[in-house]
């Protein structure tokens, strides 16, 4: 039965997307059969991605591993009771597919919570939360205190996990292994990044999460974007000639990668 690792988040613009492109391509390279499924269907960034990438490949004849992608539609029932019906059939039918060939299953959240995003956490068997080390995305994972920066109860998304954790328990699965990706964090010490820290430090025990740091604000990452392509794919070039940012970037991807402990080596 394949592995189900599930990117998401209450809100957008916390690296989702790129870390859940990376980790994809990082297990292709491991030589996992790995499938995809984008559940942002407004912003399609995984999609967008691997159309590029299929460009990419296709134009330089290269031979870059891709993981395998399955294309799922919201539906269009004005019924909300037969909208979730469907959209569970349709879910339901994307997984049984992939798991067919696939080791692994990255599903890619949009920000928010939808009746997709829900089943998508529901199954996961590694829940991959990445955020910016801001207060402001903290307040997603739960509420603080203001004067003395102390947890005083979790957020609509940790509320979220909390009943799919339920669920997943009742059907006796195994529990959600939730990291929380620390993207973004500054070099330079800060009271932001030490509060933030230390509160996470703090929910992490309260609501049952790891912690990981995740990538830097590095232009590499946009810049590969359109080409299809990640800092793995640019070991096998020829003719790139690696700068100190690129090579910060690896290692961060790196670290990630093991710190999720993925396939459990």
């Amino acid at each position: 039965m394949a592995k189900i690792i599930v990117f998401g988040n209450e809100k957008g613009g916390s690296g989702k997307s790129t870390t859940a492109i990376h980790v994809s391509i990082a297990l292709c390279y491991q030589r996992k059969a790995v499938g995809v499924i984008d559940l942002d269907i407004r912003q399609k960034s995984m999609s967008r991605f691997l159309e590029n990438r299929a460009d990419f490949i296709k134009k330089q004849k290269s031979d870059l591993p891709s993981p395998t992608y399955y294309k799922i539609d919201p539906s269009d029932k004005d019924s909300k009771t037969e909208s979730n019906s469907e959209e569970e059939k349709r879910f339901a039918e994307a997984l049984m597919t992939l798991e067919k060939t696939c080791e692994f299953i990255v599903i890619d959240c949009p920000g928010g919570v939808s009746n997709y995003v829900k089943m998508a956490h529901t199954v996961a068997d590694i829940l991959v939360t990445p955020m910016n080390d801001s207060l402001i995305d903290f307040d997603l994972l739960a509420k603080i205190e203001a004067s003395t920066g102390k947890v005083i109860g979790p957020s609509i998304y940790s509320e979220m996990v909390w009943d799919c954790r339920q669920l997943r328990a009742s059907a006796k699965h195994p529990p959600i292994d939730w990291v929380i990706v620390r993207n973004r964090i500054s070099h330079v010490f800060s009271k932001n990044k030490y509060q933030v820290g230390n509160s996470l430090k703090n929910l992490s025990k309260r609501i049952g999460f790891r912690l990981s740091t995740g990538f830097s604000e590095r232009v590499i990452f946009k810049e590969l974007f359109l080409s299809g392509l990640t800092l793995l794919d640019l070991e096998k070039m020829e003719d790139w000639k690696p700068t100190l940012s690129h090579i910060s970037a690896r290692q961060e991807m790196r670290m990630l990668i093991d710190s999720l402990n993925i396939t459990g080596d």
